[in-house]
């Protein structure tokens, strides 16, 4: 596993109740080696882990409902 991914942040508790597109932004500028992806709470998700993924659990008006975090 390369190292840049263990130094860079990793989890966003603080992001809970902003919106998709402000959480996304903030994701991407504080660890640009991942993507930020709006998934609608309830959806399935694929459950392997990717350093580069970060899955924004979201409600119906694109409110961050649960913490996002790398994999």
């Amino acid at each position: 596993m390369d190292e840049e991914f263990d130094t860079r942040k990793s989890i966003w508790p603080e992001l809970v109740g902003v919106d998709f597109s402000a959480a996304a932004r903030i994701i991407e500028t504080e660890n640009p080696n991942v993507k930020a992806t709006k998934i609608l709470i309830g959806s399935p998700v694929i459950l392997n882990y990717d350093p580069t993924r970060v899955w924004v659990i979201c409600n119906t008006e694109d409110k961050v409902v649960d913490i996002p975090r790398v994999g």
